[in-house]
C-alpha cells in the first residue's frame, strides 16, 4: 500500500472532507479540458486525495473515519465530478467498496479492511468482463488450492484498479456462488493495464485487469452470495454515485457556458441588442441548462437522503418488513434520480453549443468533453430500464429487481 501522510492519525470531520473536495473539486476544474486532451489520468489528483483521506467519508468513527453520511458521500462526488468528471468516477469502486464492506463483510474482515481505508487507502474495482450471453456475467474463478485459492479470469473497464492500493474482484467460488476478493495490488499475477480509450472519460483509469494464478488467503474473500436473493441498499448506494457524477458533468457545462457567453460570443445582428448576453435565446438556454442541473442536484441529494435511511434501517437490525421496504423506496427514488441526472448531463452537454455557436468547437477549448463524457458515463445502467421499472412499481407495485443496479 501507498506510504500514508502524516495527517493520517487525525480525527476526520465530514464537513471538513467536503470542504475538502470542493477545494479540489476547484483545482481539478483548472485542469481537466487539458488532461482530456492528453488522453491520461490525473494522477497528482489521486494523490491529494489520498493525503486528505477524502476516500475514509463513510468509514465509522470507531474504525479513525469520518463516519459521514451517504448524503455526503454524494455530496462530495458532486464536488469532484463538477471539477473533473474522469476523477470522480474513478472512485466509485472505492465508495461502493466500503458501503458493501460495511453490510457484507465479517467483522474481521470489515476493521481490517476499513481501517486502512480510514488511513488513506484508495480501493480500485475489477468487476466487468466482456463475452458471457448477459451483462454482468462473471467467469472469473476462485478455486480452492494449497492453503487458499487461485483466482483466474480477465476483468474489462477495471474502473480506479491503477490508482487503488487495493483491488476488489468479483469471482464465482467452484459452487457457482458470488465472492469478492479483495487483494493488494502488488500481489503476484495481477496485471493491470491502462488500454482504457473511450470517448469519453478518458482519466478514469479503467483499463483491463489480467488474473493469472493469483493466490488468495481465506480472509480476503468476502461471500457475498447472500445478497443476490436478500434486498439491501447498496446497489442504490452504487447508483447514487453515478447520478452525482451526471450532475457535476451537468454543473461543469453550465459554468463553461455562461463563462463562454461572457467573453466570448457576439450577438447575431437580428437579436437586437449589442451584447451577446442580452440575447434572450442564450438566456433561456442557460437558463435550461441551470434549471435541469440544479433540479438533478436537487433530486440526488433528496435520494440520497433515502438511500441513509434505509442504510440506516438495516444497520439497526429493524423490523425486517421496515428494512425492505426503505430498501424498495431507496432504489425507487434513486432509478428516478438516476434518470433525471442522465438527462441533465446530456442536455447541458449539446446545449452549451447553442450558447457560444461555432467558436465553441475549437477543439483548444475543448468544451465537447462535456458531452463526450456524459455521453459515455450514461451508458452505464440504461435509462430506459430505469423508467420501466419506476412505472411498474407506480403502476402494478412490483418492486425493482434484487440487483447491484437498484
Amino acid at each position: 500500500m501507498t506510504t500514508l501522510n502524516k495527517h493520517a492519525a487525525e480525527v476526520l470531520h465530514p464537513h471538513q472532507l467536503l470542504a475538502a473536495s470542493h477545494e479540489i473539486g476547484i483545482w481539478l476544474a483548472t485542469e481537466a479540458a487539458q488532461w482530456d486532451l492528453a488522453g491520461e489520468p490525473n494522477l497528482a489528483a489521486f494523490d491529494r486525495i489520498r493525503t486528505l483521506r477524502l476516500g475514509a467519508m463513510r468509514v465509522p468513527r470507531s474504525l479513525g473515519g469520518a463516519g459521514g453520511r451517504i448524503r455526503d458521500v454524494t455530496a462530495m462526488i458532486i464536488a469532484l465530478a463538477r471539477g473533473d468528471s474522469s476523477v470522480a468516477q474513478a472512485l466509485l469502486p472505492h465508495f461502493v467498496f466500503v458501503e458493501r464492506t460495511l453490510l457484507m463483510a465479517t467483522p474481521a474482515q470489515a476493521a481490517d479492511l476499513l481501517a486502512q481505508v480510514a488511513s488513506g487507502a484508495l480501493v480500485g474495482g475489477a468487476s466487468a468482463e466482456r463475452g458471457g450471453k448477459f451483462r454482468g456475467e462473471v467467469r472469473t474463478l476462485l478455486a480452492a488450492s494449497e492453503g487458499g485459492y487461485r483466482l483466474n479470469g480477465i476483468k474489462q473497464y477495471s474502473t480506479g484498479a491503477l490508482i487503488g492500493d487495493l483491488i476488489k474482484v468479483l469471482a464465482v467460488d467452484e459452487a457457482g456462488d458470488s465472492v469478492l476478493a479483495v487483494l493488494p495490488v502488488g500481489r503476484a499475477g495481477i496485471v493491470r493495464h491502462n488500454d482504457w480509450n473511450g470517448l469519453g472519460q478518458r482519466g478514469t483509469v479503467s483499463g483491463t485487469t489480467e488474473l493469472q494464478n493469483v493466490y488468495v488467503e481465506e480472509h480476503e474473500v468476502m461471500r457475498v452470495a447472500r445478497w443476490q436473493t436478500e434486498r439491501h441498499h447498496t446497489g442504490a448506494a452504487s447508483q447514487i454515485i453515478h447520478s452525482a457524477i451526471e450532475v457535476g458533468i451537468a454543473l461543469a457545462a453550465l459554468e463553461d457556458a455562461a463563462s463562454w457567453a461572457r467573453r466570448g460570443v457576439r450577438p447575431v445582428k437580428e437579436s437586437g441588442v449589442q451584447r451577446a448576453q442580452d440575447d434572450p435565446y442564450i438566456l433561456q438556454t442557460l437558463g435550461q441548462i441551470s434549471a435541469q442541473a440544479h433540479a438533478a442536484e436537487a433530486f440526488v441529494l433528496h435520494a440520497a437522503e433515502r438511500i441513509d435511511a434505509a442504510a440506516d434501517a438495516r444497520y439497526g437490525a429493524g423490523d425486517p418488513a421496515i428494512v425492505e421496504k426503505l430498501a424498495i423506496d431507496a432504489s425507487i427514488i434513486t432509478a428516478e434520480a438516476k434518470a433525471i441526472s442522465t438527462e441533465a448531463a446530456l442536455f447541458a452537454g449539446q446545449a452549451l453549443f447553442d450558447v457560444g455557436g461555432a467558436s465553441t468547437t475549437l477543439r483548444s477549448h475543448n468544451f465537447d468533453r462535456h458531452w463526450r463524457n456524459a455521453r459515455t458515463h450514461t451508458t452505464h445502467d440504461p435509462v430506459a430500464y430505469k423508467y420501466r421499472v419506476i412505472g411498474d412499481y407506480n403502476l402494478n407495485g412490483e418492486p425493482p429487481p434484487i440487483s447491484y443496479g437498484y
